[in-house]
């Protein structure tokens, strides 16, 4: 399997050249160079399958260079957590993906890139630099899933002031190989020196560098393994129905992998990406215009982006084509106001607590059921995170104090560690230099 650059002028490179480059050279985006469908068979009886069985065989499909005995201990040591699908109300489905370590989805991406790194690193002589921008729980699972990792350098770089204290917690208080840098702006102020590092010739020629953000094909692709696999819960449940996948949305790294999981064959009907007020993908669907905007800061943190880079991988999924992207996707964005009224009408109905992210993808669910109510297919929200992350929200649509699970407890505890740097591109260079 080759991957190329959305650019197309980069040559095409191995799946483990385009995890250490991070960005193609040309400045695009890795995507598969064409998509290979899990077999006939597999597809017919995938509810017979285990968790993990799925992630082989997905990562196997991407990856068929690696043994299939190396990828099985790839796989065993990522998904070390269930990802349950939990029936929310008729119909309408949450697949949890936030049972990891740090409570929320990204840590099978994170998780995955770390093990598949260790891997590859195993008998080469050779240190490692990842930089990763975050705008909320992509920095504490890049953290957790690469702290102490022989050879590896971690930066992370989030917006001062805009994650909750919760999740600064989990990314600035680890040490050891994990540096936190907090940059006295937004995310897409973080997303452009990440960038930019990524492009230095300086930097390049002295540090082997790389993202761990979804911009890196290596976190993304694993991503399509828990799509597929709320997929295969389904079929247990209606053999018949192909569902709509809802998925929040903020760098469109999820809903890019949830159109993966189609691309190899698994049968979803159709897609709604859920944004909150940063609702420039939406826009794109209703204008096809892609006009980027400051972000805006809202009760939905980890999704305040207003330059997504992945819609770079969807254009060219879509062949630049907003009518066929129209036809597969359908936008919604939510307000905060939308945000607190779903967490309480669904605390109130059924008990659920839901975290302000998937509050947005409900929220977003229930407009497109309004919006569409011919469709009689199943939606499935992913979930992406644990409630108890954002209790400043929860009490506040509530009322009530959510306990803290004890990795949370434990984080909050600890001393911050964390450098604070301005988004002049100059000093995160000096930093970076200094550590070569």
């Amino acid at each position: 399997m080759k991957f190329i650059s959305t650019r197309r002028v980069a040559p095409p490179v191995t799946f483990f050249e385009a995890l250490l480059n991070g960005l193609a050279p040309d400045g695009g985006l890795y995507i598969p160079r064409q998509f290979v469908h899990l077999s006939e068979a597999f597809l017919k009886h995938a509810e017979n399958n285990t968790l993990l069985q799925l992630g082989e065989a997905v990562m196997e499909n991407f990856l068929p260079e690696v043994p299939r005995a190396d990828m099985q201990k790839i796989i065993n040591d990522t998904l070390t957590f269930p990802i349950p699908l939990i029936e929310l109300e008729n119909n309408l489905y949450l697949s949890e993906v936030f049972h990891g370590p740090t409570l929320a989805f990204k840590d099978v991406g994170a998780r995955f890139m770390a093990n598949a790194l260790a891997y590859y690193l195993k008998n080469k002589n050779m240190k490692l630099t990842i930089i990763v921008a975050t705008s909320g729980d992509t920095g504490s699972a890049i953290a957790h899933g690469f702290h102490k990792t022989p050879n590896i350098d971690v930066y992370i770089l989030y917006p001062s002031g805009k994650i909750t204290a919760l999740q600064e917690k989990q990314m600035t208080t680890l040490g050891d190989n994990i540096h936190a840098l907090e940059v006295t702006g937004t995310f897409d102020d973080c997303q452009v020196l990440v960038k930019t590092a990524l492009m230095d010739d300086e930097i390049k020629a002295k540090i082997q560098l790389t993202t761990a953000n979804s911009i890196n094909i290596a976190r993304l692709l694993p991503q399509t393994i828990y799509h597929g696999w709320a997929l295969e819960q389904i079929k247990k449940i209606n053999l018949t129905a192909d569902p709509t996948m809802v998925v929040p949305s903020g760098n469109f790294g999820n809903l890019t992998a949830a159109l993966y999981a189609r691309g190899i064959g698994f049968p979803i009907n159709h897609f709604v990406a859920a944004t909150n007020a940063n609702a420039i993908v939406p826009s794109y669907l209703q204008s096809g215009e892609f006009i980027p905007k400051p972000t805006e800061h809202t009760l939905s943190n980890a999704m305040d982006v207003g330059n997504p880079s992945n819609f770079e991988r969807l254009n060219i999924f879509y062949d630049k084509d907003v009518r066929r992207m129209r036809h597969d996707i359908s936008g919604f964005s939510i307000s905060d106001a939308e945000t607190l009224t779903q967490i309480r009408q669904s605390y109130e109905k059924s008990g659920y607590i839901l975290d302000p992210h998937t509050a947005v993808g409900v929220a977003a669910a229930k407009q497109f059921q309004l919006k569409e109510p011919s469709n009689t297919d199943p939606l499935i929200v992913t979930a992406t995170a644990h409630p108890a992350k954002f209790p400043d929200v929860i009490k506040e649509a509530i009322g009530i104090d959510i306990p803290l699970p004890a990795a949370l407890q434990t984080a909050l505890d600890l001393p911050k560690q964390a450098t604070v740097i301005s988004p002049q591109f100059a000093e995160l260079k000096k930093i970076l230099l200094a550590s070569s």
